[in-house]
């Protein structure tokens, strides 16, 4: 009888995103009867110990990202940063060839971490980024990336290939010889029959400083919302805290299930328009405001074509009020993308000999 296969998935450590869209990937690795290795670090890796408790974990070096507390320095910070990020990059190498070596994995999928790779065993890149925004730099950036991706066998852009999609000219090329595959949105929720029992839901998440800048804010501003409010801070702590001021029901973070049960009762959504957030509230076909994390080039893109398409309204971190909300009615909200997928097909690079 041939040994179980084990697969190592490894999101990038920055927000929650990529930790939580990596979830049905896993879910589907079990399903197919491979072992799965887990390797992050961070609020990462202690999102995905929560979630799946039975499974075996590695720490991977960290990027160590912050953002700037002023957006216009958000590229500035980036460059700042990248002596840190190629060393983490490198040092994730050394912990790929030695897991290599002594034959504990026998294929990669990596979410966004460009050092988990080796040329002996089968590996996946995914993201929804074949194009990368940064301004005036976007070509480079983009070139950078894409550079990146050949080195993996596969790239799979979770969204659909044609029109309408999800994420626009950031999955999309008009000419590629990159092995792309379009394996639809990924998302760890589904749309229950549940009874509306917030009035809005807001989520935060991302790195430092801006989740707490932003968290700020909103306390103050939930304050004047008539209605029923869930507050979910996205602070992955050692045990869940839940405490109630006026109208609002605050917690620090929700596992998945009591999360897709939050959503689902829930008559809209405030929150950043982060990718994973996007495909997450297309499934549930919600209806959302959007406030970009400042600087990010990404989600300031994805805010301002949903905008333009009428689907959720956005504006900017200093110019949002609790009365911009009104607006969310004239939009029509997300609808779901019905083309179910079978991710366990997609494994068939990790079933050969």
């Amino acid at each position: 009888m041939t040994k179980q296969k084990t697969i190592l998935v490894a999101p990038l450590n920055w927000g929650l995103g990529h930790a939580t869209r990596c979830i049905p990937i896993i879910k589907a690795l079990q399903e197919k009867g491979f072992n799965v290795l887990v390797g992050s670090d961070g609020v990462a890796l202690s999102l995905l110990q929560k979630e799946f408790p039975e499974i075996s974990f590695i720490e991977l070096p960290s990027y160590n990202i912050k953002y700037a507390k002023k957006g216009k320095n958000f590229k500035l910070k980036m460059i700042k940063d990248s002596p840190k990020v190629l060393k983490a990059i490198a040092n994730e190498k050394k912990v790929i060839k030695k897991l290599v070596k002594e034959g504990r994995i026998q294929g990669i999928i990596s979410d966004n971490r460009m050092g988990v790779r080796h040329k002996s065993v089968p590996c996946v890149f995914i993201t929804h980024q074949l194009n990368v925004l940064s301004g005036s730099t976007s070509w480079l950036s983009s070139k950078l990336h894409q550079e990146i991706i050949k080195k993996f066998q596969e790239c799979w852009v979770p969204d659909v290939e044609g029109k309408p999609n999800l994420s626009g000219k950031l999955g999309h090329l008009k000419k590629t010889t990159l092995p792309i595959k379009y394996i639809g949105p990924l998302s760890r929720l589904n749309k229950l029959e549940a009874i509306t029992f917030y009035d809005l839901m807001v989520i935060i998440s991302g790195p430092e400083p801006q989740r707490t800048l932003l968290e700020e804010k909103l306390f103050e501003e939930v304050k004047m919302f008539n209605g029923k409010v869930l507050f979910i801070r996205g602070k992955i702590e050692a045990k869940q805290e839940k405490f109630d001021f006026l109208n609002t029901s605050v917690f620090n973070f929700m596992n998945s299930e009591s999360l897709e049960l939050a959503f689902n009762q829930s008559e809209m959504v405030l929150c950043r328009s982060g990718y994973t957030t996007i495909m997450d509230l297309a499934k549930l076909e919600k209806k959302a405001f959007f406030i970009p994390t400042p600087g990010q080039f990404e989600q300031e893109y994805l805010a301002k074509k949903l905008d333009k398409q009428g689907i959720v309204p956005f504006c900017n971190q200093e110019d949002f009020s609790i009365s911009k909300l009104n607006r969310v009615k004239e939009y029509q909200g997300f609808s779901a993308f019905n083309k179910p997928i079978a991710l366990t097909d997609l494994f068939g690079l990790f079933e050969g000999e």
